[in-house]
């Protein structure tokens, strides 16, 4: 009977998993982050963000040279 009470309470037990980019931040760069990520998943295929990170980054190396 114990074996059965405790696979029962392995079944029923609930496991928090870390949620990973959804988890709940109070850094306002963090929380600035996941709402541009948030917002370029949305948006799909246009990638503006990923765009401007790739000028940006052109940019900062034209300025070393």
């Amino acid at each position: 009977m114990k074996f059965i009470k405790n696979i029962i309470q392995k079944l029923v037990k609930k496991e928090s998993k870390p949620l990973g980019r959804w988890n709940i931040d109070y850094c306002d760069k963090k929380i600035n982050k996941k709402i541009d990520f948030s917002n370029e998943d949305h948006c799909g295929p246009c990638g503006q963000y990923y765009l401007n990170q790739i000028n940006i980054k052109l940019t900062k190396e034209n300025i070393k040279k």
